[in-house]
């Protein structure tokens, strides 16, 4: 059997996930946990599951801050609505990244995949488990942005580029600049390879706004782009730029 945790606040998706999770007879609820306080208190005085369903934000923290208080052996699957948390969650332990509302399919895959990570004398070997998860490609497809007071998510299909600017990295759309919480390093990692390109040390460009493509003898490229007016690939990116372009 596998024991397993849910971490989840919101009362309605806890009953829900749970109903999901009774139809894999392998699936040996044994705890569920609604805030970090009570996290840490659990994880402390209980034997760790294999296996935990974790939202991320709750009422008083991040979901994030019960495993660096107390560290566990067993492996996450994370539950949330935003999944700008995608890098931070793979540095804990986490299988997969499952974003509500929960599809039965995904569930089954993610119980699948950590299935595929244990032996069949149901031993685990968690640092052959984190060089497995190491090889998984997690990409961005939303990103939650403030404004003001107010949430909200942009799909990353409707960004045309990430720039930095004053040590900040900003998100572009159609309608607006907005501000991030990433790194541009951290967002070639998880943005899909196939659409995003890091044309220079400000850049990060989506090819489906390039509006046209300029050489010049001295190898230097300019792209049209929309709605920045001019952006330049580095010199030393122009190789892997020309490749991107056909991959």
């Amino acid at each position: 059997m596998i024991k397993t945790v849910i971490i989840e606040d919101e009362k309605p998706a806890s009953r829900k996930l749970e109903r999901m999770l009774n139809e894999f007879p392998e699936i040996e609820l044994i705890g569920k946990i609604e805030s970090v306080e009570e996290g840490v208190q659990w994880f402390s005085e209980n034997e760790h599951p294999h296996l935990i369903f974790s939202d991320i934000v709750l009422g008083d923290g991040l979901s994030f801050d019960i495993f660096e208080k107390v560290p566990t052996k067993g492996f996450i699957i994370y539950t949330t609505a935003f999944d700008q948390y995608t890098l931070k969650a793979f540095k804990l332990n986490s299988i997969d990244y499952l974003l509500k509302p929960i599809l039965d399919e995904d569930l089954a895959g993610a119980i699948e995949k950590y299935k595929s990570f244990i032996p069949s004398d149901n031993s685990v070997n968690s640092q052959e488990i984190k060089q497995l998860i190491k090889k998984e490609k997690t990409t961005l497809s939303r990103i939650l942005v403030k404004i003001g007071y107010n949430l909200k998510i942009v799909q990353t299909h409707e960004i045309s580029c990430f720039f930095s600017e004053n040590k900040i990295v900003y998100l572009q759309t159609q309608e607006r600049s907005f501000p991030s919480d990433f790194t541009l390093d951290e967002l070639e990692d998880v943005l899909d390879e196939k659409k995003f390109f890091r044309a220079n040390r400000q850049f990060i460009i989506n090819s489906d706004y390039i509006k046209n493509i300029h050489t010049s003898p001295n190898y230097k490229v300019e792209l049209e782009f929309q709605p920045q007016e001019e952006i330049t690939v580095s010199r030393d990116r122009v190789k892997d730029f020309k490749d991107w372009l056909v991959s």
